[in-house]
């Protein structure tokens, strides 16, 4: 691993462990050139993936991009890091585990918006407008009727 601080190939692993649902183990270095510590974190990678964009054009996926396009949907809402961190894992798990190297961007938005509803309703109108591009009041109103009528089926679902 090469020292960020002063580009070192010899850096030293300190200390070792998993996140708390030890998807992701955590590995505290020391850099023996300068002494400089960071911090590197590694995750299983089921297969290589390539995201299909609309326009046909071929990117390989960037899970930081997915972390990123969630946190702005979440910026000011109360979810914990854990939560995100969690949410961003169990969508990359289901990319990888589809059985395709390659994925549209179609199917990374839906599953970024189903994982999101069931996270925060106001990330999830948020990422949408975005993700669907809205031009207009009507667009929002739309999506918030499917929320209200969501809410409404599952109060109907616990009077019974």
């Amino acid at each position: 691993m090469r020292c960020p601080s002063c580009n070192s190939l010899d850096t030293q692993v300190k200390d070792s462990r998993p996140t708390e649902d030890s998807s992701v183990i955590r590995r505290r270095r020391v850099c023996v050139a300068c002494g400089f510590r960071f911090t590197t974190f590694e995750r299983v990678q089921l297969r290589e993936l390539t995201v299909i964009k609309r326009n046909g054009r071929r990117v390989p996926f960037d899970r930081d991009k997915l972390m990123r396009s969630v946190q702005i949907s979440l910026r000011k809402r109360p979810v914990e890091p854990e939560r995100v961190e969690k949410m961003v894992s169990a969508i990359v798990r289901e990319l990888e585990s589809a059985g395709e190297s390659e994925i549209s961007s179609e199917v990374i938005g839906e599953t970024v918006m189903e994982h999101l509803r069931a996270l925060d309703d106001v990330a999830y109108v948020r990422f949408a407008s975005v993700y669907r591009n809205f031009r207009e009041a009507k667009d929002f109103e739309a999506v918030l009727g499917e929320l209200s009528g969501e809410e409404e089926a599952r109060l109907a679902a616990l009077r019974k």
